[in-house]
């Protein structure tokens, strides 16, 4: 992806999510040399991968095959099934555009809440995991949406609008694309790590290769190991 790309899609980004009424935390905002200057206590920024997230999944067709995030919080995994527990949580906001689609996908560890914040309809393609961890194409199976189980058929598509959301448990594989236009997606999850908890259906890249045609406007969570 070219960077001048991608600094449009973070304005267009932060203007949608203020259209939905969220605004982004103060980080989001940093220049690149500030991120470098206040690297010492951004520690958790850095460590959780917060930030900006712009991916075309290394396909090079990010209008088809793509996804726009930014990740507000995420914890530690190693707090996971400590007593007390501790940071045990990720937050994201995410935009989805008119039949971009985020690929076929399961977690490894992490349960997630999707959740239409606003705008078009979000349309999820699902299939239960085999015992194996493959898609199973035949099973039918539950999942929960808004505290109520709805029975699915494999590959069944499912339609949240505004304000609908569907819990998704490891062994769902899924993927979604917005249906009308551009939707405002909220993720609350299990603390994860998109380097390791991601298994996708074909071999596919996470992060996007940038074309440094003109200077970041702000850092993506792919830059933070080369660039600060």
């Amino acid at each position: 992806m070219l960077r001048s790309d991608i600094n449009e899609f973070i304005r267009e980004g932060d203007a949608f999510f203020r259209q939905h009424g969220f605004i982004l935390p103060p980080f989001a905002y940093w220049t690149p040399q500030e991120m470098r200057e206040r690297k010492a206590e951004a520690g958790l920024i850095l460590e959780g991968g917060l930030g900006w997230d712009v991916t075309d999944y290394g396909d090079g067709h990010y209008d088809t095959l793509g996804l726009f995030l930014f990740t507000l919080r995420n914890g530690n995994a190693g707090d996971l099934g400590k007593a007390r527990g501790g940071r045990v949580y990720a937050e994201k906001l995410l935009i989805s555009a008119q039949d971009q689609i985020s690929p076929m996908h399961r977690h490894i560890v992490k349960t997630e809440d999707i959740i239409n914040r606003g705008g078009a309809v979000l349309v999820l393609e699902l299939f239960k995991a085999a015992p194996d961890g493959s898609i199973d194409r035949e099973a039918g199976f539950e999942v929960m949406t808004d505290g109520i189980w709805r029975k699915m058929t494999a590959g069944g598509l499912l339609a949240l609008h505004p304000g609908e959301s569907v819990t998704l448990t490891p062994d769902i594989w899924h993927a979604f694309w917005g249906d009308g236009g551009r939707v405002c997606i909220g993720e609350v999850s299990t603390v994860n790590d998109d380097r390791t908890d991601n298994i996708f259906e074909v071999q596919i890249g996470r992060f996007s290769s940038v074309e440094e045609d003109e200077a970041p406007l702000h850092l993506l969570v792919s830059d933070y190991d080369t660039k600060l």
